[in-house]
């Protein structure tokens, strides 16, 4: 009785010893399948719109990340002025434009 314990105790360390590799292979693989559909993706929307508030200049028409389409009269480091209509002027951070209006890309 006492040699069957022994041997059944022997396969087991055996098998968690092969297994080492094996159990951190999945969670390999759910991080490589997060990373390129969750993490790369965003990175890469958020280097474009980062590029895209650093291109704006004067007599572009926007629109703002409330939906506030209009055109920028002015720009600082950290704001930029924002004509809604005609003498109706809103001063918004930079990082709260969202786009480019439609009218101003096929210009």
């Amino acid at each position: 009785m006492i040699e069957l314990a022994y041997a059944m105790g022997q396969t087991g360390e055996g098998a968690a010893q092969g297994g080492g590799l094996a159990a951190f292979l999945p969670i390999i693989l759910m991080f490589v399948i997060f990373y390129f559909l969750l993490i790369r993706p965003q990175q890469k929307k958020a280097k474009a719109h980062q590029e895209m508030i650093n291109n704006l200049k004067k007599g572009d028409r926007v629109i703002t990340s409330g939906g506030i389409h209009g055109t920028i009269t002015s720009l600082d480091e950290s704001t930029a002025t924002v004509e809604i209509s005609e003498k109706v002027r809103v001063k918004v951070t930079r990082g709260s434009i969202a786009a480019l209006s439609q009218s101003a890309q096929s210009e």
